[in-house]
């Protein structure tokens, strides 16, 4: 019985087959989120394994000095290295989700800046009829 990582559906804007502000705007809110906890469970499993590693240690120690046979112990020290290596990995791991949420909140900000006003400017008027999008693109 292994445990399943649940499956999350976030309430979308409704998709219309077209960019809109409020859909880039709630995906870029969704990574950052995604991203942040991602860094919060990468760190906790990084605490977590170099607990076990510690833990690890010693007992194979009082194994050591319980004159358990010399193979077993050096296997409990062999699982103290691999967590180690499992702590030391989920710490880089983790620096790339932070690094990866700083980005996508980057990327939100000057999103609302460059668009927010459009957006509003549109929806204050929706009687005035809006040129396609690409229209006002300039070379």
């Amino acid at each position: 019985m292994g445990s399943e990582i649940e499956h999350y559906n976030a309430h979308q804007p409704e998709h219309t087959g077209r960019a809109s502000f409020l859909a880039l705007a709630f995906r870029m809110a969704t990574l950052t989120g995604a991203a942040l906890e991602l860094k919060e469970g990468l760190n906790a499993l990084q605490r977590r394994m170099g607990a076990d590693a510690d833990e690890a240690d010693r007992i194979a120690e009082q194994a050591g000095a319980a004159e358990v046979e010399e193979r077993f112990t050096a296997l409990i020290h062999e699982a103290a290295l691999s967590l180690r290596a499992v702590a030391e990995a989920s710490g880089e791991l983790a620096g790339a989700a932070d690094a990866m949420e700083a980005h996508a909140r980057e990327t939100s900000q000057a999103h609302q800046s460059e668009y927010r006003g459009i957006y509003e400017a549109v929806n204050a008027r929706p009687d005035v009829r809006q040129a396609k999008p690409g229209f006002y693109r300039t070379r």
